[in-house]
């Protein structure tokens, strides 16, 4: 069974970090982690980005999805959202 990764998105960004948003969604992609990323509202801030990914791959996806977010200065911008174990 899939395992679901959550991120929240900032909706107002500048277009540096538009950009940085946009390689970490492909490079999840391009990496295999997943194949498709949904995005829907979650309130008037922020985005909702879920994606589903293999269990063996669950936690490398999150740990590569937290450098991203470090090595890019993204820390304002998203964050991953903890989803409880079943």
């Amino acid at each position: 069974m899939d395992k679901i990764i959550k991120l929240r998105v900032k909706k107002e960004i500048d277009r540096v970090n538009e950009l940085k948003v946009l390689k970490l969604k492909g490079t999840l992609i391009t990496k295999g982690y997943t194949e498709i990323i949904h995005i829907e509202d979650e309130n008037k801030d922020f985005y909702l980005n879920t994606f589903a990914t293999s269990p063996e791959q669950k936690k490398d996806a999150e740990n590569y999805v937290l450098e991203f977010i470090s090595t890019n200065n993204l820390n304002d911008t998203i964050s991953l959202i903890s989803t409880p174990k079943k």
